[in-house]
């Protein structure tokens, strides 16, 4: 199975490997797959799919309502896959006006169970530079 036979999150006449907009592999060490991390389309806010080394969907990622917020701190839930238990969470830590404004340094919390495979714990920590990369990183 290859990452192009991950069901289609309903995207009629989609072309495959289209379906999401960001798709980002994780490996350790490089050349040994161990997950992978797809966005998925939402008019409103980030969602993402954790999927293990099958391309088989473990995990999932809500974002804030337009994941850009300059709230004092931004939570991504992460959820089962029916969405019914959170079992963690990835944070944008505010660290005070003067930094925020005039730096483009940012803290990051995440959290996860201890018993979570280590593969999709390093997935947790790709999505964690991922985030970081499309919601608060700017370019001058």
């Amino acid at each position: 199975m290859n990452m192009y036979e991950i069901p289609s999150p309903g995207i009629p006449g989609c072309p495959p490997g289209l379906e999401y907009l960001t798709q980002l592999e994780v490996q350790a060490p490089p050349g040994n797959t161990v997950g992978y991390l797809m966005q998925q389309w939402h008019p409103f806010s980030p969602k993402f799919i954790v999927a293990n080394e099958h391309t088989e969907p473990v995990l999932k990622i809500h974002g804030p309502f337009c994941g850009w917020s300059c709230l004092p701190d931004v939570d991504f839930e992460i959820l089962t896959m029916d969405e019914v238990s959170k079992i963690g969470k990835i944070s944008k830590q505010w660290t005070g006006l003067l930094r925020e404004v005039f730096t483009d340094s940012d803290n990051f919390g995440i959290q996860f169970p201890m018993d979570l495979d280590v593969r999709m714990k390093a997935v947790m920590i790709g999505a964690c530079f991922l985030i970081d990369f499309m919601f608060f990183e700017t370019t001058n």
